[in-house]
């Protein structure tokens, strides 16, 4: 875009998309070419509420929802709650609901719901002026917590687990213990074998060394009797 007699030039995109984003260049027609480069960062706003997509909340408890608006160009003008798609009425009979807003580069919008009640269940839905609505579900429960609501905790182990557990220890310790008398036969069989072999090789040089002398001693009882008498 140019007005006449202006020295501004202006690049406008319509309806900019996250692929409109990169590296664009102004260019001045001259000898050489002057140009300026400029990096342009196309955003999409993200909405989300804060341990979304469902919640279970005790009954006579406070609900507390917190809305995040973020990568907004801008901070959003309004930000409108609505349970079971009717915009919330802050002034209502029903009485203790109020709505904290806080702008800025992360916009923040907390629902305070109190002393809750099941009609209070349903479906919370955030919906800034500039950026997509997102929704909760809320669960009001009376009593214990179940299962879902225990995050960041272990479950304490069934009977069929515990039971697997324990066979899988057994099983272990038997196999550490085969291996190991394993090992221990081997050893002993071979220090057993090592023994016996120096036993025969002794004994075979005890048999040579007998059979030796005993030929020496025949020997010399041959020449004695063949030597003929002195004189």
């Amino acid at each position: 875009m140019h007005s006449p007699h202006a020295e501004d030039w202006t690049l406008r995109i319509r309806y900019a998309q996250r692929k409109d984003s990169g590296i664009y260049e102004c260019q001045i027609s001259t000898t050489p070419p002057i140009g300026h480069s400029v990096y342009l960062n196309i955003v999409e706003p993200v909405t989300e509420v804060v341990g979304g997509p469902e919640l279970h909340i005790n009954k006579g408890s406070t609900i507390n929802l917190t809305c995040i608006v973020k990568f907004a160009p801008e901070p959003p003008p309004t930000v409108i709650w609505s349970h079971n798609r009717q915009i919330i009425n802050f002034d209502s009979p029903r009485g203790g609901i109020s709505l904290v807003t806080e702008k800025g580069i992360l916009t923040t919008s907390r629902l305070l719901v109190q002393k809750a009640i099941q009609q209070d269940s349903g479906l919370y839905t955030c919906t800034p002026s500039n950026a997509n609505p997102t929704s909760v579900r809320v669960h009001i429960v009376d009593g214990e917590h179940p299962a879902a609501m225990h995050h960041g905790k272990s479950a304490p182990l069934q009977p069929p687990e515990f039971l697997l557990l324990v066979l899988l220890s057994f099983g272990l310790l038997f196999f550490l213990k085969s291996n190991t008398l394993s090992i221990h036969q081997a050893t002993t069989y071979y220090n057993t074998t090592a023994i016996t072999k120096v036993i025969q090789q002794s004994s075979i040089v005890l048999v040579n060394c007998r059979n030796q002398q005993r030929q020496r001693a025949l020997r010399n009882q041959f020449d004695s009797d063949h030597m003929p008498p002195t004189t």
